[in-house]
């Protein structure tokens, strides 16, 4: 049943007129008064523009990219190289096939992230690129899955880049998961070849699916060699096993979150020999807490991180890092959301993970 702008009046108990003018934003209504139009319409799914049931033959030449920070580079290859393949390398103007991509920065909130899906769905958009790990609670996911429904339903080509599927994939034309599970297992393979038994971890936020699967990872290698581990702790928080003794801490996928973690470690552990940041943002941040207490890297602690960010390959020493093709997988999502490529089979695709060695990590030191 199609919802018109008199369904979003009686729900709002307003007029018709009350109503368009807190859309169009051309006259001053109360706060009380738009703020409870605004949830009728949200709470209707209302869509501006035509009805619902049109616009799978009427999408705009819009498409959305959300990051939840353009600012980290994380997002932004993928962000950039999904904008290039939407733009048209080979357009030729109004008749080239070209899509206006639009950037959305979440700062991490699942409620902006909704708001964004929602404006894009009133926008007809013609498709719309998640990118980056999810979060895992089940009211969101549940939130989720309803509005890319709404938004499949409508026409919109629904991609999703560096983040796992939905339990209901059904509304998405693709889903390009990286292996952050793997990747975090060779990491921690790798130090446990070089001797290191203290391993400290700084994981990013617990709610995360990325932070979730790299640390799966590390402690599925532990596990594999015959060290136990323990459960994530906060910053001020502690946790010990017997023979092993593994510190986590969780905290955002900040360079302060990396110092300050790592200094946290460090109080704990005095002996530890190898810190792992969860992504190469955080490892810088545990480099500088690292040499600020007089230690050398990797003579007295090796450094790893994730993600093989460019500035990775200039730290000093470089930085021994997991890579993900940012660039490849943004490109690719740019591709299946403009539909010049076909979806994988069944609609998801597992992106692999490559171990860099780099100066930052050596043989652990003894006594």
């Amino acid at each position: 049943m199609t919802v018109t702008l008199a369904d979003v009046a009686a729900r709002a108990r307003v007029s018709p007129a009350t109503v368009s003018r807190v859309l169009n934003g051309n006259y001053p209504v109360a706060a009380t008064t738009r703020e409870r139009v605004l949830r009728a319409v949200d709470e209707l799914d209302y869509v501006l523009n035509g009805p619902a049931s049109s616009l799978a033959a009427a999408t705009s030449d819009l498409v959305g990219i959300l990051v939840n920070d353009i600012a980290d580079p994380f997002f932004g290859i993928m962000a950039g190289a999904a904008q290039t393949e939407i733009g048209g390398q080979e357009g030729t103007g109004r008749a080239g096939g070209e899509k206006l991509a639009v950037v959305c920065n979440t700062g991490g909130s699942p409620e902006r992230e909704l708001t964004y899906l929602t404006l894009l769905q009133r926008q007809r958009a013609a498709a719309v690129v998640l990118t980056g790990g999810a979060l895992e609670d089940p009211d969101h996911i549940a939130a989720m899955a309803s509005k890319l429904a709404k938004l499949a339903d409508a026409g919109t080509r629904v991609v999703l880049c560096g983040r796992p599927p939905l339990p209901d994939g059904e509304a998405i034309v693709a889903a390009l998961a990286f292996d952050n599970r793997g990747g975090g297992r060779r990491l921690t393979e790798h130090l446990l070849a070089l001797g290191h038994r203290k391993i400290g971890y700084v994981a990013g936020p617990a709610e995360r699916t990325t932070t979730r699967h790299r640390l799966e990872g590390h402690r599925a290698a532990l596990g594999a060699g015959g060290f136990g581990g323990v459960e994530g702790v906060g910053l001020g928080g502690a946790g010990e096993a017997a023979d092993q003794e593994l510190l986590t801490v969780h905290g955002p996928y900040t360079r302060r979150s990396g110092y300050e973690a790592t200094l946290e470690l460090l109080r704990r552990a005095p002996d530890l020999t190898a810190v792992i940041g969860a992504n190469d943002t955080v490892a810088l941040g545990a480099c500088a807490a690292i040499r600020d207490q007089g230690l050398r890297i990797p003579q007295d602690i090796s450094v790893a991180g994730f993600d093989d960010l460019p500035f990775s390959v200039d730290a000093m020493p470089a930085l021994t890092t997991v890579r993900l093709p940012l660039y490849e997988a943004g490109a690719r999502a740019g591709r299946l959301a403009m539909g010049t490529e076909a979806p994988p089979p069944g609609g998801i695709a597992t992106i692999g993970a490559e171990l860099m060695v780099r100066g930052s990590t050596g043989v652990a030191r003894v006594g």
